[in-house]
């Protein structure tokens, strides 16, 4: 099992999951180095559209998993 069979059409990786989830790193990471510049009196110039776009890729990534989690729920619930 090599790193290029991470590329295979079936294997045990979600990659959205990999995805939305170094996203969120990043923007945990960047709100870490806000606050701690922030609290050494020096303004870190985060662009927002960076951030946002960091956001974005997030929710891009995990929403369709959880809408189809409750929208599942919702059925199955109302089937039984």
């Amino acid at each position: 099992m090599g790193f290029f069979s991470i590329f295979k059409k079936s294997n045990d990786y979600n990659e959205k999951v990999i995805i939305g989830f170094l996203s969120f790193a990043v923007m945990v990471a960047a709100i870490v180095v806000d606050l701690v510049t922030g609290y050494l009196g020096k303004e870190l110039k985060l662009n927002e559209y960076i951030f946002d776009s960091f956001m974005y890729i997030t929710l891009g990534s995990f929403l369709p998993d959880v809408i189809e989690k409750f929208a599942g729920f919702r059925n199955n619930k109302s089937s039984e």
